[in-house]
């Protein structure tokens, strides 16, 4: 599946399989913030990413998803290496889904996320 932001921060997916996602980024100088260290944000991108691609394992023909809301949690600053997000779905109902997220530079954790999703019909208002 084509994702224009994801290729703009240089993102992939690894891995996408039953309810699992794996995403990885090579941390470059651009991802920094003004302190020398990946952005906020860019670790936020990898799990909301992450999160949709595990849900999207889960979903049926006519059926999209999108994010109701994520919180974060940041462990550790990161500086070079590469970025890990591993993502599960923790519970998926017929509307809602709940997933985790943990980030990972190179072996060592160094951010948590907890989103939830909303489930609906292609075209559904």
């Amino acid at each position: 599946m084509e994702h224009p932001f994801a290729e703009l921060i240089d993102l992939s997916v690894s891995k996408l399989k039953d309810g699992y996602s794996e995403c990885i980024l090579e941390v470059e100088e651009r991802h920094f913030n003004p302190h020398k260290v990946v952005h906020g944000g860019v670790i936020y991108s990898m799990a909301d990413t992450g999160m949709g691609g595990a849900l999207y394992t889960t979903l049926k023909k006519g059926e999209t998803c999108a994010t109701i809301e994520i919180k974060i949690s940041y462990f550790k600053p990161v500086s070079a290496g590469s970025l890990t997000c591993k993502t599960q779905v923790i519970n998926r109902g017929k509307r809602v889904a709940t997933l985790e997220s943990e980030i990972f530079n190179n072996e060592r954790l160094v951010a948590k996320a907890m989103g939830t999703y909303s489930i609906f019909e292609i075209g559904a208002s």
